[in-house]
């Protein structure tokens, strides 16, 4: 829920989110009672709010399905994320919710996407190998029958927008039901079928080899060709994220949107990434796995903002430091040095270094609740 809250803060126009059931990420979801909240919580603010209803559905599971769209209507959800075309047509015969269709149905062009319409899709959520070109003739062909949306940042999948059958072949747990083991991401060996003992790394750096291990999509840089391709909806992956992820991603996000005047890759550096890549858009072959799993950053979180001069904290930092305020709105990157800090009895320290402990600190800056903290690396 505050995961939720700061990305609308940050300037989120939606959140997507799963519910308790049906949804690709079973690990990260919210039950009916936190859903009708949430709903109350964005609608409050003039947002939306979709509900991913996208597993491949299965016999056994339309009578749950059924009575859980008929609850997702009551509480006035703005449209539900489906995959399967059995499910597609049990929301639309039981009713009236909005239908988008989810990435997992791999939507590569404009015939698909007329037939989508033509079953009632108001969104079609396109797969990540779409082109700028396929794009622009998906949009132009569907003539603004409905919107388009693509994701715009996040993780890649080794496989086609989340066909990938490894975690349910070397773990049990289906990728296609939301319980991903994600084993792309697993260092691998060669076997040799004479030596089954022995195993033979594939050296490719000193943490070992990630040879499915894929880059991170960016297309910050490129919101104003998406634009004018037709693209109106711009996805952040943001579940299984940080609340500092979220908040600074959707941030950089909103600027760019609103053409503020910034160095957008320096901005979404700051967040812990693996190797940026533009995908499949612009047709470049610049390799999309990476050699590694770790992630990067040029900068660090340290604390989020309770309020007034009140901080929760993240990771540590000292006096002397020099620290960047993360805001909502338009005070962007304001900057000071830290010259005292005290703990929760009014000791003053010099390190603030437990993670989750409160600490307050001298700042020139009025300090807002749910601003972030942060230093260069």
């Amino acid at each position: 829920m505050n995961k939720l809250k700061l990305a609308l803060m940050y300037g989120a126009d939606a959140v997507y989110l799963g519910g308790s059931k049906f949804g690709m990420r079973s690990t990260a979801i919210v039950d009916n009672k936190f859903l009708k909240e949430a709903v109350e919580l964005v609608h409050s603010h003039g947002k939306k709010v979709y509900v991913t209803v996208n597993i491949f559905a299965r016999n056994r599971d339309f009578d749950e399905i059924k009575t859980y769209v008929k609850y997702l209507e009551s509480i006035k959800v703005d449209a539900v994320i489906v995959s399967d075309l059995g499910v597609m047509r049990l929301v639309r015969e039981n009713t009236k919710l909005e239908i988008h269709v989810s990435t997992q149905t791999n939507v590569l062009n404009k015939y698909t996407a007329s037939e989508y319409v033509k079953l009632g899709a108001r969104r079609i959520i396109l797969a990540r190998e779409c082109s700028l070109t396929e794009i622009t003739e998906i949009a132009t062909h569907v003539n603004r029958k409905c919107d388009i949306e693509i994701f715009v940042h996040g993780a890649m999948c080794v496989s086609y927008s989340g066909r990938c059958m490894l975690s349910n072949y070397m773990t049990g747990r289906e990728s296609n039901r939301g319980e991903c083991a994600h084993p792309c991401r697993w260092k691998y060996a060669l076997v040799e079928e004479k030596r089954p003992d022995q195993y033979f790394p594939i050296e490719e750096d000193s943490h070992g080899t990630y040879i499915m291990n894929s880059k991170d999509l960016c297309l910050i840089n490129h919101i104003d060709e998406l634009v004018a391709a037709g693209v109106t909806s711009f996805k952040i992956e943001g579940r299984n994220k940080s609340e500092y992820y979220v908040s600074a991603t959707v941030n950089a996000y909103r600027r760019a949107l609103d053409a503020e005047k910034f160095d957008y890759m320096e901005e979404i550096n700051k967040t812990s990434h693996r190797p940026w890549t533009t995908g499949f858009v612009f047709n470049e072959n610049d390799h999309l796995y990476t050699k590694t799993a770790d992630a990067k950053s040029t900068h660090q979180v340290v604390a989020q903002v309770i309020g007034g001069n009140e901080i929760s904290l993240r990771n540590f930092f000292s006096v002397g430091d020099k620290l960047e305020i993360l805001s909502p709105g338009k005070n962007h990157n304001k900057t000071f040095t830290v010259t005292n800090i005290r703990d929760d009895t009014g000791q003053e320290i010099t390190r603030a270094n437990k993670a989750g402990y409160t600490y307050f600190l001298d700042c020139h800056y009025t300090l807002q609740a749910d601003e972030f903290l942060r230093k260069k690396l």
